[in-house]
């Protein structure tokens, strides 16, 4: 069972859009990893299938059912982690938690035991009279996480949870979201962190200029460029007209600099006449690394930008 269908998805903002014949089908009891530069419609995608935001064409169904038509049954099955903190911070912990499971019609004993636990399960259980804003950043995601989930949703859409936690409460969200997907939660999760995504998502879509522009698992995403060869090489001291020099060497599909490390990925192992290059423009080279394709590598040749840029 699909648990999102979306078919030829289009939102406008004015002469620009947004989201451009979106096409996407989210398989019930997976983590989807949704990735793209800024500005490439993640937000939009993910708030227009929670109804946030309306769409101008196209189609979306939740569990088999038509978004417009069944929009009131449909939102008690989806819990939103939005990327800004949604809680009220002059208020107890526990009272954030209780107010938003109750919009779902959860009352009395039933409601205290939907707050307990999501408390419980992101460990704040603890600390649920004190008010948020004495909590540190990643307690105040924790927090964002329990408002969440206390209505026991079917999908969970997580933007971006873990943007400025301490290592602590990193690891703490991470394995929240294997064991909210073990018990059979959908989760759609977008990052800017590649490394959360391969310890996560069993299924990955990128999407860049509104556009899905590949999706498969990571096992599939990375042979897509498995002819390609990724070589780092650590300069003494950063050097950007090498960029521009080492494109132009015959296989290099892309070349960025980061500080002093110059990453390559080439359709060869043409590491001679790079290495000639580097040398030709007066670099001092420190060393030499080849790597195995990784996600980001995938994500690079795809769009020709890191996730931060």
């Amino acid at each position: 069972m699909y648990v999102v269908e979306t078919h030829d998805l289009i939102k406008r903002y004015g002469q620009d859009i947004a989201l451009d014949h979106v096409n996407v089908n989210i398989e019930e009891g997976k983590i989807i990893g949704l990735l793209g530069p800024n500005g490439a419609g993640k937000s939009t995608f993910i708030n227009t299938i929670s109804s946030i935001i309306p769409y101008d064409s196209g189609h979306v169904q939740l569990f088999g059912k038509d978004m417009r038509k069944h929009l009131k049954a449909l939102k008690k099955y989806i819990g939103i982690v939005p990327q800004e903190l949604s809680v009220y911070y002059d208020i107890s912990a526990y009272d954030n938690v209780s107010f938003f499971a109750s919009l779902f019609g959860f009352r009395g004993n039933e409601l205290k035991e939907q707050v307990k636990q999501a408390m419980m399960f992101t460990n704040l259980w603890d600390r649920r009279k004190d008010k948020p804003k004495k909590f540190s950043g990643g307690m105040k995601r924790r927090l964002n996480i329990a408002c969440a989930i206390a209505h026991r949703p079917r999908l969970i859409i997580m933007d971006e949870p873990t943007v400025g936690v301490d290592p602590q409460s990193r690891n703490h969200i991470l394995e929240s979201v294997r064991y909210l997907n073990q018990q059979g939660t959908t989760i759609i999760y977008t990052t800017h962190y590649m490394e959360e995504v391969e310890a996560l998502c069993h299924h990955v879509e990128i999407m860049d200029k509104g556009k899905i522009i590949v999706g498969g698992t990571l096992h599939q995403l990375k042979n897509m460029i498995s002819d390609d060869h990724t070589i780092q090489i650590e300069l003494s001291a950063s050097n950007y007209t090498l960029v521009e020099a080492i494109k132009k060497i015959g296989g290099i599909k892309e070349v960025t600099m980061d500080h002093h490390i110059l990453t390559i990925i080439s359709q060869h192992k043409n590491i001679e006449a790079i290495v000639a290059t580097v040398q030709a423009s007066g670099g001092s080279i420190e060393g030499i690394h080849m790597k195995q394709s990784s996600l980001e590598d995938v994500f690079l040749t795809l769009t020709g930008r890191t996730l931060r840029d």
